[in-house]
C-alpha cells in the first residue's frame, strides 16, 4: 500500500464508527472472526480498545492485522483502523486511490 492510498483510507475512515470493541478479555478466536467477517463485508473497518483492555491500541493492532491478514491504516489514541481486500464484495479500490 502506498503512501497515497493510505492518505485516501485514512479519510475515508474519518467518519466511520467503530464496528468492534476489544474489550478485558483481549483479542479471542471470537473476535478475530467477528473482525474477519467485518473486513470482509466493509474491507476497512474501525475498532475501538476498551479502557480495561490489556494492551494499548497500537498493540492490539499490530496482532489483529497478523491475525486476520490485514493492514494497519491508522492509529490514534484508543481505536485504530484496518483495511484488507475483500474476497467478494469490492468496494474500495486501491489502484484507483492513488
Amino acid at each position: 500500500m502506498t503512501t497515497k492510498q493510505r492518505a485516501a483510507l485514512r479519510a475515508m475512515c474519518n467518519r466511520m464508527e467503530p464496528v468492534l470493541y476489544i474489550g478485558k478479555d483481549g483479542i479471542t478466536d471470537n473476535v478475530v472472526k467477528q473482525c474477519w467477517d467485518a473486513l470482509e463485508a466493509r474491507e476497512l473497518i474501525k475498532v475501538s480498545i476498551q479502557k480495561n483492555a490489556p494492551f494499548t491500541a497500537w498493540d492490539a493492532c499490530e496482532e489483529l492485522c497478523e491475525r486476520v491478514h490485514a493492514e494497519p491504516v491508522q492509529t490514534i489514541g484508543n481505536r485504530f483502523s484496518i483495511y484488507r481486500a475483500s474476497r467478494e464484495n469490492h468496494h474500495i479500490k486501491l489502484e484507483e486511490l492513488g
